[in-house]
């Protein structure tokens, strides 16, 4: 049993696992999340693989600004599904209330880690709506998903911004690693007096 009178100390490990723990248990996969970054990335970069996309959505969701968003969204799906929330919240989450946008200033609260590139592909996405959206955006079955739907595509644009901020930074790397070479042929490059330029003393 734990101790109440203890300090509280966050513990880091106990919320990336509970992260992951809810995610699933809302029927999202990290793949399903790097399918969506393929349809925003893919066009830019012809040679992306999927597990390049899974490897960015991974590093998204290690973020610990990150994990209190899905936390925090999560839960309160869960508690308007179970009509635990007081009136007339319970209502303007349950049915995913237009003028209500605390869900997406959460989601914005994940796409802001990784600067404003990451807002653009988050309006696109959330517009599209493909893949696992479609299914997070059906009330039929019963479940909500007001803030999931939007973690969720957050965290997909967050993903891209992520590669195109490395994938820029290895162009200009390689770049530079270029003109550092043209730089040190140059310099390399014998001297041989004036007969090397052209022309002779008389």
């Amino acid at each position: 049993m734990e101790d109440s009178t203890a300090p509280y100390c966050l513990n880091s490990k106990e919320v990336a696992e509970a992260t992951k723990t809810l995610l699933e248990q809302r029927g999202v996969q990290n793949e399903q999340i790097a399918e969506l970054v393929m349809i925003l990335q893919r066009k830019y970069y012809p040679d992306l693989t999927m597990e390049e996309c899974l490897e960015n959505v991974e590093a998204v969701l290690q973020k610990r600004e990150v994990q209190n968003a899905v936390l925090t969204g999560i839960q309160l799906d869960m508690l308007a599904e179970k009509g635990e929330l007081l009136q007339p919240l319970q209502n303007m989450i349950r049915n995913d209330e237009s003028l209500y946008g605390v869900d997406e200033i959460l989601a914005f609260s994940i796409v802001n880690v990784y600067g404003s590139i990451g807002f653009t592909n988050y309006g696109y996405i959330d517009k599209l709506k493909p893949g696992i959206l479609v299914r997070l955006n059906d009330r039929h079955d019963g479940q909500i998903h007001t803030f999931l739907d939007d973690i969720v595509g957050a965290v997909a644009a967050s993903a891209s911004s992520r590669m195109a901020h490395r994938k820029q930074a290895k162009r200009e790397q390689q770049l530079e690693k270029m003109r550092s070479a043209h730089a040190d042929e140059s310099d390399a490059a014998p001297d041989n007096g004036p007969e090397s330029w052209g022309w002779t003393e008389s």
